[in-house]
């Protein structure tokens, strides 16, 4: 499925904003950094870092970072640098982190003339564009897939959770990550719903263990 989804989505991103670029010239049709987007939308849309904001913000601040930096650092070995660690920099403060935009920050310094030439419309045409036309198509193409996207943590329907005492509560699972000091590619909503379906499926397994029921799956 997610093969599927990205040849749509890069398909109809480039067929769509073959029409903005054209009249353009040299324009990029579509920014190179799409195509690893485009495996966050469609194989992982539950990730932090595939969600519309990510996908759209994280390339176009981070667009804008590089050209940036690109007009005040004439050296490009250390431009580049500098983009990159700019928008990683840009993109955690504005929640908005998107791996394959660093790339595009460091497209906005090394892209050569087709880049540079355009100046801040880059951010513009084509990397909002690709980005929004990508983020339309993931939306799209997930209602049929059977994702979530935009994620949210859904409960599993029919099977309750146990009583609150019995699952962890979200201040324990914020000093937890704390204690891990990594930033984990998954929502703190998704750890905890997770959470307390691993201790529901614990305390029905050491229920059966207990009756004397054969192990099996809980329905």
């Amino acid at each position: 499925m997610a093969c599927l989804g990205a040849l749509i989505g890069i398909a109809l991103t480039s067929a769509i904003s073959a029409s903005f670029v054209h009249p353009h010239g040299s324009v990029l049709l579509i920014a190179a950094p799409m195509g690893a987007a485009a495996v966050l939308v469609f194989a992982v849309p539950a990730s932090p870092l595939a969600q519309p904001w990510p996908v759209i913000g994280g390339n176009v601040l981070s667009a804008l970072v590089g050209i940036v930096v690109a007009r005040l650092v004439p050296v490009p070995e250390f431009a580049a640098a500098i983009a990159v660690a700019g928008a990683i920099l840009v993109m955690s403060l504005t929640r908005s982190l998107h791996p394959p935009a660093g790339a595009v920050a460091l497209t906005a310094v090394v892209g050569g003339p087709a880049v540079l030439q355009v100046g801040f419309a880059f951010a513009v045409v084509p990397i909002a564009l690709n980005a929004i036309i990508l983020t339309a198509c993931g939306i799209l193409f997930h209602r049929f897939s059977g994702h979530s996207y935009p994620h949210r943590a859904i409960p599993v329907s029919g099977k309750p959770l146990i009583p609150d005492e019995a699952t962890p509560h979200p201040e324990d699972l914020d000093k937890a990550l704390a204690d891990l000091g990594e930033t984990l590619d998954v929502s703190r909503e998704d750890l905890d719903l997770l959470f307390g379906r691993v201790a529901y499926h614990a305390v029905h397994r050491r229920t059966r263990s207990i009756s004397g029921d054969p192990p099996g799956r809980v329905a």
